[in-house]
């Protein structure tokens, strides 16, 4: 029987480390950045939103069906529910 030989994959270079990381670091500073300038309202609109949409793709994962199904139909929830809520501090 011959003997196995494995060969290892090449360490990732830091150089390239960084280049494959900084569009992703780009986009996540520009989408905060939008939300610099948001009124009481729209920041519980976009918060709920955001909860909803985890906790629906969340709960379709759990229960095997459309997780973008799920993640849509939760974030209009969410949106609908920040804004009662902001409505109702009002």
């Amino acid at each position: 029987m011959p003997a196995r030989t494995i060969t290892l994959s090449p360490a990732i270079s830091p150089a390239i480390l960084a280049l494959r990381t900084a569009p992703f670091v780009l986009a996540a500073a520009l989408l905060l950045a939008g939300c610099s300038n948001l009124n009481k309202t729209e920041q519980r609109v976009l918060s709920g939103s955001a909860i909803g949409a985890a906790t629906g793709a969340a709960a379709t994962v759990m229960t095997g069906g459309c997780v973008g199904c799920g993640a849509a139909i939760g974030g209009a929830v969410g949106a609908g529910a920040g804004y009662v809520v902001d409505q109702m501090e009002k």
